[in-house]
């Protein structure tokens, strides 16, 4: 029989297959068709294809806008949001309007075309996540900024358009409403407990084992028991802090040695799937910090679709039990 979980944080539901789960083998996954480094524009040599940039990493030094670099961050061409003007929130009615104010910026997460995270080394990705962290602390000054919100599409059906690795951040001027259930959800858990809901978690998961698929010193890798999506895979810092950009500065080798294990494995065991990460962290410029709660970084496998149920209703339908997810990923099973 299908079994119905509830996320303790935010109290959405799932339906999870225990039945007949699926395996690796069952999910058709979709792949794009490479078009190759000729024309794109954030490899080595065609700097000039994008707007100037706003950061490099250049341990060798270098001219901005020209090859050397490790990591670039450039506007994003096309932005969402844009960074000119201000706010002017005004009410029509029962409706709230504001100015589409915020920033929209690619980082470039390598020159190499061909590499995802997991092929980096992890020197390179904690160059990535030194530039999340420089971005994250820079826009922040921004007072007009509520929340900074970094993620990566992968493959188009992910929603990304370009096939050369890379991240985007979105600066916002008010708190995304899954950030704010997050928090609402963290607030009422340790005013009713006094304990935070996320290191009580962490505890469980570590007493439990059956959804862990790695671990080290600071962070945790796994499958969360009320996951939305199969092979969905959270990581989570051991030590509470709910801030991203103040990552203290002996947990970043650790956190790129876990995300490469992480990727490698989803990639390997998956057949390099189409994801989509995002990383959850509280918001900027609020007077009082959010307490009972961690940031964290939600890995989503684009295995099946979302319809017309999930969006209907909210639940999401899980069709490999997290339990069985995490085995594969740690290859207890053959795919």
């Amino acid at each position: 029989m299908p079994e119905l979980r509830r996320d303790p944080i935010t109290g959405r539901w799932v339906i999870v297959n225990k039945e007949a789960p699926f395996t690796p083998k069952d999910f058709e996954v979709v792949h794009d068709e490479f078009k190759g480094e000729e024309n794109c524009p954030f490899c080595y040599g065609h700097e000039h294809m994008t707007p100037p940039e706003i950061e490099a990493i250049r341990p060798e030094g270098g001219a901005p806008n020209s090859p050397g670099w490790k990591v670039r961050v450039v506007p994003n061409k096309f932005p969402a949001l844009k960074i000119e003007g201000e706010l002017d929130k005004r009410g029509e009615g029962v409706y709230d309007k504001s100015r589409g104010i915020g920033a929209h910026e690619v980082i470039i997460d390598s020159p190499h075309h061909y590499k995802g995270l997991s092929e980096l080394e992890e020197e390179e990705i904690q160059f990535v996540i030194d530039t999340y962290l420089s971005r994250s602390l820079d826009l922040r000054k921004d007072r007009r900024f509520r929340y900074i919100l970094i993620f990566k599409n992968f493959g188009s059906i992910a929603g990304s358009s370009l096939e050369h690795g890379h991240s985007q951040l979105i600066a916002l001027p008010m708190v995304p409403k899954n950030v704010r259930e997050e928090l609402k959800g963290a607030a009422r858990y340790i005013g009713y407990h006094e304990r935070c809901i996320f290191c009580d978690i962490i505890s469980q998961e570590r007493g439990n084992g059956e959804r862990i698929i790695f671990q080290n010193r600071y962070f945790i890798a796994f499958c969360p028991l009320f996951g939305r999506f199969p092979f969905e895979v959270w990581i989570i810092p051991v030590n509470h802090n709910c801030d991203f950009g103040f990552m203290p500065q002996e947990e970043k080798p650790y956190l790129a040695s876990i995300l490469k294990q992480t990727m490698g494995r989803i990639k390997e065991v998956l057949d390099n799937p189409p994801y989509n990460y995002i990383i959850h962290t509280c918001p900027v410029n609020i007077i009082e910090m959010p307490g009972g709660y961690h940031w964290h970084i939600e890995i989503m496998p684009k295995l099946n679709r979302v319809a017309g149920f999930e969006w209907g209703s909210g639940f999401y339908v899980v069709q490999t039990p997290p339990e069985e997810a995490a085995k594969y990923l740690r290859k207890e099973l053959s795919v």
